[in-house]
């Protein structure tokens, strides 16, 4: 975890989802909480450690959920923090790339490393990320989303972080319950199925 204490974290939760019990709806809602994983998480001195970053790349951080669509035929990109706006929504198929793997397993996942891993894609438009963290959004045993938090410079995220982010994840879930995520979807129109940048 990043410089933030347990102390920070919690007020800063408590915070997060007092602003999402308020918010006029639950996107906003989830905006509050997936804004605090680039503010609190990971370690702010990642991008000094040699092979952190690669010639032409600097350190940034993406946020944001992937919801199931119902017909859990695809996850969608809400909340989204560092994203490029054309790709509000983002519409892909449900077992791509590692937020798939989340929806099959239901289980939190950490990269700390993606170089490590084969299997790693690229779904941020501008970049591929080097370590990243996803926690499953689970409601009466359905899972139906999950939280995403990722950074360009490797091992940015490690145990600490995957941990917090499963508690935020909790608060995320029950914020969507709470502002009728299932009428969002009757009025929502994501984007197209897009296949992940090469």
């Amino acid at each position: 975890m990043g410089p933030a204490s347990f102390a920070d974290v919690l007020e800063a939760l408590g915070r997060a989802t007092q602003a999402g019990l308020a918010a006029s709806g639950p996107e906003e809602a989830l905006r509050h909480i997936t804004g605090l994983g680039p503010l609190l998480l990971g370690d702010r001195e990642a991008e000094l450690r040699p092979g952190a970053l690669k010639p032409g790349e600097r350190q940034f951080t993406v946020s944001g959920a992937f919801l199931v669509t119902p017909d859990r035929r695809h996850n969608v990109l809400l909340a989204e923090h560092g994203f490029p706006p054309e790709q509000h929504r983002l519409r892909i198929d449900i077992a791509l790339a590692h937020p798939g793997w989340v929806v099959e397993h239901r289980r939190p996942l950490l990269l700390a490393n993606t170089d490590l891993d084969p299997d790693f894609k690229q779904i941020l438009k501008t970049a591929r990320m080097g370590s990243a963290v996803y926690a499953p959004m689970t409601w009466k045993g359905t899972l139906i989303g999950q939280l995403v938090l990722a950074s360009q410079a490797r091992t940015t995220y490690a145990e600490p972080d995957l941990h917090a982010l499963v508690t935020f994840a909790g608060v995320a879930t029950a914020l969507w319950q709470a502002h009728d995520g299932a009428g969002f979807w009757r009025e929502a129109s994501p984007a197209p199925c897009q296949p992940a940048p090469t």
